[in-house]
């Protein structure tokens, strides 16, 4: 009776290919997978790795992006800058007096200030060695200039009519770092120019303008008597109506020199600063690339624990068949289990991806970013890839013959 009762029941044991549900295949994998369970953590582990890589460095990318637009965004897009270019002959051009005075009467342009620059070093002491500038700048400047390029005091206070006039100086944020002046102590000092110069403030970090960092600021009054400075502006900083900038900027080069407008300079920092973000986009590609080599680790770790698999289970296989498991359900099995366990791997990744661009992005206080292109492509390639690896050791699995499988045990 046993042995009539085999046949009846064989169909309902093992579902012909097309009852094979998701359902099955997903039961079916995941034993697989359960009964080998370092193995499979650490083959899913070489995919975290590759994804998680993939999605930080697309997700830090992005939210370097957001962090430096909104932090143009605060300190506006309508500043700009004239500079003094190169004559025709090749020596460098200047300014005339009259250029922010004129600059200024453009219609549309809501503030001018300018700096010029001063044939000075700056040194902590005169106990420095000469040759160690450390390239800092001594500039001439106006007294509404921090205003003007996005900055502000940090300590100490900005230049007046008052200091303006006397050997008193005001550090860039770098300038003050590089002199090793963390602290705006009374009575500081610098040895500007052959001489002391009082320090009475230090600046905030221009994100427009770099170059103001890097800087060392004098009144005009005090940079001619004590500076020996011609008086000539070299830059020349405008805040414009957000609506007429280009109209401005258009205007600016004729309007500062009538005469030689071709040996001005005119520049958009803001603009500068978005074709520099989305340069640096470049390199994601270097470290994006890194992420793709470990994902191909991750594939041979794959693709290793599947071809072992096979072999070590040539008897289930074997039994399967000879219960009347079709190669159909064998390869897709085998199929299924490699790509559940680059899933597994790729949510992974995934979530410890997001998680390091959060942290990271939190600590520097800008927006957490994490394009769908970083989740969603890093799940999708690990899904790829564990289908890749998985398919040879599948196809294998579903060639090996009943009697082959079971006399191989």
């Amino acid at each position: 009776m046993t042995t009539t009762l085999i046949p009846t029941l064989i169909p309902t044991l093992i579902p012909t290919t097309r009852d094979l549900r998701p359902s099955d295949l997903a039961r079916l994998a995941a034993v697989g997978l359960r009964t080998r369970k370092l193995r499979a953590a650490l083959s899913a582990l070489g995919i975290a790795i590759g994804v998680a890589a993939i999605v930080a460095v697309l997700g830090l990318s992005a939210s370097s992006q957001a962090g430096l637009l909104a932090e143009i965004a605060k300190l506006g897009t309508n500043l700009l800058t004239v500079t003094n270019g190169q004559k025709l002959t090749g020596g460098t051009a200047e300014l005339p007096n009259a250029a922010p005075a004129m600059i200024g009467r453009l219609p549309g342009v809501s503030t001018v200030q300018d700096t010029g620059t001063v044939n000075a070093k700056v040194y902590r002491s005169p106990l420095i060695p000469a040759i160690n500038t450390n390239g800092l700048t001594v500039n001439a400047a106006g007294l509404g200039l921090p205003a003007a390029v996005g900055t502000s005091i940090a300590q100490g206070s900005y230049l007046n009519a008052a200091t303006a006039r006397q050997p008193v100086a005001v550090l860039g944020a770098g300038a003050a770092q590089l002199l090793g002046i963390d602290h705006l102590w009374p009575n500081e000092r610098i040895w500007l120019g052959g001489q002391w110069f009082y320090v009475t403030g230090i600046l905030n970090p221009a994100v427009l303008i770099p170059t103001i960092d890097a800087s060392v600021f004098v009144g005009y009054p005090a940079a001619e008597k004590y500076l020996g400075f011609d008086g000539l502006p070299s830059t020349i900083y405008l805040r414009a109506r957000t609506s007429q900038v280009n109209t401005v900027h258009d205007l600016l080069a004729a309007q500062a020199n009538p005469e030689n407008p071709g040996q001005v300079s005119v520049s958009l920092p803001s603009a500068a600063l978005v074709a520099q973000a989305a340069a640096k986009s470049a390199l994601d590609i270097l470290f994006l690339g890194l992420g793709a080599v470990a994902l191909l680790v991750g594939a041979i770790g794959v693709a290793n624990i599947m071809v072992i698999s096979v072999l070590e289970r040539r008897s289930e296989i074997g039994l399967r068949r000879a219960l009347g498991a079709t190669k159909g359900h064998i390869r897709i099995q085998f199929l299924s289990e490699a790509v559940l366990l680059a899933a597994v791997g790729g949510v992974i990744g995934v979530a410890a991806g997001a998680l390091a661009t959060a942290i990271y992005a939190t600590t520097r206080g800008w927006a957490v970013v994490i394009p769908p292109l970083a989740w969603g492509g890093g799940l999708g390639a690990a899904l790829l890839i564990g289908a890749a690896a998985g398919l040879l050791p599948a196809l294998r699995a579903a060639r090996m013959s009943p009697t082959q499988a079971l006399l191989a045990v």
